[in-house]
């Protein structure tokens, strides 16, 4: 008789399946709703970016408890506290920009006689 999936094994294809659907979306939206979605996805309380990180944490807890007991490596503990502690940095750098998005979510679309300009994404040094 073959083993059933655990539940938080069908949990974890569901949230993946989900997030690959959510990337899909939002790809397809219009401006102000991508921005929504991209501040709700990086708020580091409520968000995925900040789910995930806790996920991760709870990971590095688990790996530490069996690292302890000879049943994992200490190298697998050691590499998801690091990971768990980048997430955490990127959130923060993330969070002083949420602000921005979740500005340009709330501003409705207007047509405007001149378009904004665009950013220069790469800054050249004068020599």
């Amino acid at each position: 008789m073959p083993h059933p999936t655990p539940y938080p094994v069908r949990l974890a294809d569901e949230i993946t399946r989900q997030l690959g659907q959510l990337a899909e979306h939002l790809s397809q939206l219009p401006p102000h709703e991508a921005a929504q979605v991209v501040a709700r996805v990086l708020d580091p309380d409520d968000g995925v970016l900040g789910g995930v990180t806790r996920l991760v944490a709870a990971g590095s807890v688990f790996a530490k408890v069996q690292a302890e007991s000879g049943v994992l490596p200490a190298e697998l503990w050691l590499a998801l506290g690091r990971a768990s502690n980048e997430l955490d940095a990127i959130g923060r750098d993330l969070d002083e920009h949420c602000a921005i998005l979740r500005h340009v979510s709330t501003e409705p679309a207007t047509t405007t006689a001149k378009p904004p300009a665009p950013a220069p994404l790469v800054v050249r040094r004068r020599r």
